[in-house]
């Protein structure tokens, strides 16, 4: 926008855009890097309001507002940094587990209990219909409020959560019904009472009886998907993210408090860490990236959730196209070819050293010794 069309426009609204004392429009809506955003809605807000007031018209003004928006923000969105995809991944009003369950999924029923200990809130399984498909879904579950963020560990799951799921996708695999995992955890739960109810050995299960499930397994990541937490519902035949959602073995914060001993240094851990969608997909670690709205998922949930079941339908009909045992190879095959890339030039380099080396060694033994 010119600068004389600014001008006019703060001449207008008096230059009294309303903000609160941390410089935001509303506490949790931007982000620290959003704040030239934030600063274009507080215009247009007082642009509506000086209208409804004085009965002017600003349609015209909030049209040039509008257009600067969108620009804003799809510089801001095009170009995030690692630390700030993790930023946008964790926004408070980011759609969780239960607005996909209410706006995607019908007649969700769910399934409790592990059979063993207890319910965990942190993982919730049921049967639902996504389109036209009768599926399964588990997911991890954040909450939205302060009890049920407590209830469910902030997404952390115990070893019971674990087991359950395992549970249901096997009853799910008994009856030929598709498996939809929606994956959002900083991590598995780290408690003491985890570790003796076996957390590692409940990862590690799930990851060998997942990778045979006779039926289509669909991992999306919407939104954090951190450490062994996210791979205990995380193996399947395809695996996808969301477009602003990240993919790691740790978290930055906890990388730079191994590596640096100090938190701070996140934003350079995450950065190495090569955690976002565009680093996976150059590393061949997930499949697709899904689109979100402009400015992230937190800015259209139905869009973002429009997105994520077209993903599901689309992919399910493909993969129920192949016959089980191709299904199984293919998975298979799959999880042995991550890191294969990378991975095979480096073993071919070792390999051959340690011939060279062995073959040396052969050569010495083999030569008299001098008397």
């Amino acid at each position: 926008m010119a600068a004389e069309e600014r001008e006019k426009i703060q001449e207008k609204t008096g230059n009294i855009t309303p903000r609160p004392t941390n410089g935001r429009v509303e506490a949790g809506d931007y982000l620290d890097f959003e704040q030239k955003v934030a600063d274009l809605d507080c215009q247009m807000e007082e642009l509506r309001r000086l209208s409804s007031i004085k009965g002017i018209d600003y349609s015209a003004e909030i049209r040039l507002l509008q257009l600067e928006h969108v620009a804003e923000l799809k510089k801001i969105y095009s170009g995030l940094t690692a630390w700030q995809t993790v930023q946008v991944a964790r926004h408070p009003k980011r759609p969780l587990l239960q607005d996909y369950l209410k706006l995607m999924v019908k007649d969700f029923r769910e399934l409790h209990g592990d059979r063993c200990f207890g319910d965990d809130r942190a993982i919730i399984t049921g049967f639902g219909q996504i389109g036209r498909e009768k599926i399964l879904i588990v997911g991890q579950n954040k909450g939205r409020g302060l009890k049920e963020k407590m209830a469910c560990n902030l997404g952390c799951a115990n070893p019971e959560g674990y087991r359950k799921a395992l549970s249901k996708m096997k009853f799910a695999a008994k009856f030929g019904i598709p498996i939809v995992t929606l994956i959002d955890t900083p991590g598995a739960y780290p408690g003491v009472g985890a570790e003796e109810r076996g957390q590692a050995q409940a990862i590690a299960v799930n990851l060998l009886e997942m990778s045979r499930l006779a039926v289509p397994v669909i991992c999306i990541c919407i939104g954090e998907g951190g450490s062994g937490g996210a791979l205990g519902i995380g193996v399947g035949d395809r695996l996808a993210m969301l477009e602003f959602a990240y993919y790691s073995v740790i978290s930055p914060e906890g990388c730079a408090g191994i590596l640096w001993r100090d938190g701070s240094q996140a934003p350079e851990a995450a950065e190495a860490l090569k955690l976002t969608s565009k680093d996976l997909i150059k590393l061949k670690l997930i499949d697709e990236a899904i689109a979100e709205p402009l400015g992230g998922a937190h800015r259209s949930i139905h869009d973002t959730v429009y997105n994520v079941e077209q993903y599901i339908t689309r992919t399910l009909a493909i993969l129920k196209k192949e016959k089980i045992e191709t299904l199984l190879d293919n998975r298979y095959a799959r999880l042995r070819a991550i890191g294969s890339e990378p991975g095979a030039v480096i073993r071919d380099k070792s390999q051959s050293k340690i011939k060279t080396i062995e073959a040396k060694r052969i050569k010495s033994k083999s030569m008299p010794t001098k008397v």
